[in-house]
């Protein structure tokens, strides 16, 4: 059931924002590529994913796709990309398939999953 809201999902996307299908589909990617634990659901109109505590989520716009951690104020950001002044949550804004490794996606995402799934977190 949650595969087939994830691909209906992502047909919607591809539908109403073409330009930004290749760019989640890549980020999508590089979750998933982090194990095989990383489950996705649809929640809040994106993918949402844990592992299997949650740590991030992709949402499509018409400009860009964000990339959104929950836990993201409590990430290192040496590459200074994370956007956002609350007092949880940072993104990063993805426009190009080439802002996946210009700005470090797997890098942070890679962080994102395990600080929310430490020991002292759960």
């Amino acid at each position: 059931m949650t595969e087939d809201r994830v691909n209906q999902l992502l047909q919607d996307i591809q539908q109403r924002h073409p330009e930004q299908h290749s760019v989640l589909q890549g980020a999508r990617a590089l979750v998933l590529a982090l194990g095989p634990d990383v489950r996705e659901e649809v929640k809040y109109g994106g993918i949402l994913f844990s592992a299997p505590q949650p740590f991030c989520g992709l949402f499509a716009y018409t400009r860009h796709v964000s990339l959104e951690f929950g836990d993201g104020a409590q990430l290192p950001d040496a590459f200074k990309v994370l956007e956002g002044a609350g007092k949880q949550r940072r993104h990063i804004k993805l426009h190009t398939a080439e802002d996946l490794a210009a700005k470090q996606v797997a890098h942070y995402l890679g962080l994102a999953c395990s600080l929310s799934n430490s020991p002292k977190r759960q």
